[in-house]
């Protein structure tokens, strides 16, 4: 039980970004008509601040409800919440075609649509389709993915001029935040090594113990403004490690829907397919972001069967997909599953118990928003970089002296952090998986489904070309 409290609490920990990343994103993005996501026009005062609000309290409730059904009915260790990447697709392109109420009607038919799959089979049939060797790269990918992600919320990595990114600011590890990253990471080393248990929630803890003390004497402040700019770029990444005050939850955007109103509204057939382009989107997204983040999790956790599939696979995915339906009731984004939950497995967590505490914290956060800002992302990205060095493990599982196992593993695994997208690393590695296999003569061997869903990625990689011709 004490190392699946623990497990939730780090998962949380790891993930608890996305109450406060979410609302940047949704909460500041006026749609096609002017309009925040709750309603107030971008130009009326403090309507900015009062969506970033709503937004913050309404992921923290779908997070908390949806991950402890999934500790309940799935009973896995995995949390759900907001999916970054969905969520800009969401807020940079449908709501710029459309109200924010319509918008979040295509979510609620994307999640519809994924869960019929579910319910049918289908997805579940797809999952099981998934040669061996390619669920091993999408493990190891995912677990570069998220060792990259820890870089970049700890500041560690950044963008660049002249060059795509670079260490720390110009070059150089400079700043107070960076140097609580490389604490709290030697700190996680030093633990792990020496085998005690709660490694990385004690790392996290103390480096956020840390983080307090030097912002309380050196003042060293948020790295963006309110807007997004950097102004101070050996600032916070994300919360200021301070402790706020308390304020009770605006829930106005639950159920802020309009299920019909996009599809009313298309002028056209060009318009029309249009909106399925971009349901198809979400859809595909969704689905295996889904797949290679259960497989990561089972796989980091040892619990996988012999044919390398997750127990209670059907109700894992039924709840995933229900969280999307939720998500978009909730006007916060289409929920799925989070890598971040491989932290807390690392920590121990196997069971759905973690899953209930990490959705209990969710919960809380929304009365004790305070204590969960008080943890900076410096002090909880050592756990999600440390848990890539875990999840590289199943790279031995990949036969890379076969060209039919090795190219499809090695686009999968680099271009899950390349590209910032599990999807798209899959969907590379599907297609070239199915070519290779045609190529050299042995087609029989390939999965019908898999030549489907290779199929489905070929659209998804043309969509634009696609939109460009007949929308």
């Amino acid at each position: 039980m004490g190392r699946e409290v623990r497990g939730g609490l780090v998962t949380f920990f790891t993930m608890a970004y996305i109450i406060v990343l979410n609302p940047i994103i949704i909460g500041t993005v006026p749609d096609k008509a002017g309009n925040l996501i709750n309603g107030m026009p971008i130009t009326a005062p403090g309507a900015v601040v009062a969506s970033m609000g709503a937004v913050a309290a309404a992921t923290a409730l779908i997070a908390g409800i949806m991950t402890i059904i999934m500790g309940v009915y799935g009973r896995f260790p995995i949390a759900l919440a907001t999916g970054l990447g969905l969520n800009a697709l969401v807020a940079y392109t449908i709501a710029q075609k459309m109200t924010w109420p319509q918008a979040m009607g295509l979510v609620v038919w994307e999640g519809v649509l994924i869960t019929i799959l579910v319910l049918t089979g289908f997805r579940k049939a797809v999952f099981k389709a998934v040669p061996r060797s390619m669920r091993a790269a999408i493990s190891v990918g995912i677990g570069l993915f998220i060792a990259f992600i820890g870089l970049v919320d700890a500041g560690i990595v950044r963008k660049a001029v002249g060059t795509p990114v670079e260490l720390g600011i110009g070059g150089a590890l400079k700043g107070w935040p960076i140097a609580i990253f490389l604490i709290g990471l030697l700190i996680l080393i030093a633990l792990f090594v020496r085998k005690v248990k709660g490694a990385l929630l004690i790392a996290i803890g103390a480096a956020t113990v840390l983080a307090i003390i030097v912002e309380a004497v050196f003042h060293v402040g948020a790295s963006r403004d309110a807007t997004g700019a950097v102004v101070n770029p050996t600032g916070w990444m994300q919360n200021i490690p301070v402790l706020g005050s308390f304020a009770l939850p605006d829930l106005t955007l639950l159920g802020r829907v309009d299920l019909f109103g996009a599809f009313a509204g298309a002028a056209g057939p060009g318009v029309f397919l249009g909106l399925l382009l971009l349901v198809f989107s979400l859809l595909l997204a969704d689905f295996f972001d889904t797949m290679g983040t259960i497989v990561a999790v089972g796989a980091e956790g040892n619990l996988l069967d012999s044919e390398g599939n997750p127990p209670r696979t059907q109700e894992i995915l039924l709840v995933d997909s229900l969280a999307a339906v939720a998500g978009g009731l909730g006007s916060v984004s289409s929920n799925t599953s989070y890598i971040e939950s491989a932290s807390g497995v690392g920590e121990g967590a196997r069971t759905g118990i973690a899953s209930v505490v990490t959705g209990l914290a969710f919960v809380l956060s929304l009365v004790l928003a305070p204590l969960v800002n008080m943890v900076p992302s410096e002090a909880a990205a050592p756990a999600l970089f440390f848990v890539g060095f875990l999840m590289m493990s199943q790279v031995v599982h990949i036969d890379w002296e076969d060209p039919e196992e090795g190219i499809p593993a090695f686009l999968t695994m680099v271009l899950m952090p390349f590209t910032y997208s599990i999807t798209v690393g899959i969907g590379a590695g599907f297609i070239s998986f199915a070519l290779i296999k045609i190529l050299r003569g042995k087609a029989a061997e390939v999965h019908g489904l898999l030549y489907g869903v290779a199929g489905a990625f070929v659209i998804y990689f043309a969509q634009g070309l696609i939109s460009g011709l007949f929308v």
